[in-house]
């Protein structure tokens, strides 16, 4: 990666001679590689059988987990937080592991609305929930840095499986509690 990273920089004329650029091919190497270090976990792994039994069914929900990912376009960032609620069927998970979920997934080469999809199948599996609904805002550089360049723009997907698709009460419920 590093010889990579050395021809992008002499493709775009620059000098890797002068000192600011001494170590950037290898530094950059070392940052991309921390960026999408999704594909080096497992999810098995993360969830680690986090269940604990509960007579619980309200909903749970986490919000304004933070997050950043790389677009699979062009390789920038996007930002942002990500909103969860789960509605138990005899069992919680540690709510660490919702966090660490999004992780995983942001951390790979993604477009937003696969990652939204991916984060509440992910909980759905291990949970067995009832309904899942997840919600990202993200701002993304592609769109801020390049093309269109629109500063304020934020994207929100949503993705909802079982009651939050099927009930609008209970979606609606969902909504007002991450706002």
């Amino acid at each position: 990666m590093e010889e990579s990273y050395k021809k992008i920089l002499e493709s775009i004329g620059e000098d890797l001679n002068r000192p600011g650029l001494k170590d950037t091919p290898q530094r950059a190497a070392d940052a991309f590689r921390e960026l999408t270090r999704g594909y080096d976990q497992d999810i098995d792994e993360i969830f680690n059988n986090a269940l604990f039994p509960a007579n619980n069914h309200g909903m749970v929900v986490v919000k304004d987990i933070e997050m950043y990912s790389l677009c699979e376009h062009h390789l920038l960032p996007f930002i942002g937080k990500c909103h969860i609620g789960y509605i138990p069927n005899k069992t919680i998970i540690g709510v660490s592991k919702l966090a660490r979920f999004v992780e995983v997934f942001a951390r790979r080469l993604q477009v937003q609305e696969n990652l939204t999809q991916q984060v509440a199948e992910t909980i759905m599996k291990y949970t067995d929930a009832q309904g899942v609904g997840v919600v990202i805002e993200a701002q993304h550089l592609c769109m801020m840095m390049r093309g269109v360049e629109k500063q304020n723009s934020v994207m929100q997907t949503s993705y909802m499986l079982g009651v939050f698709l099927q009930n609008a009460r209970t979606r609606q419920e969902f909504m007002t509690l991450i706002t």
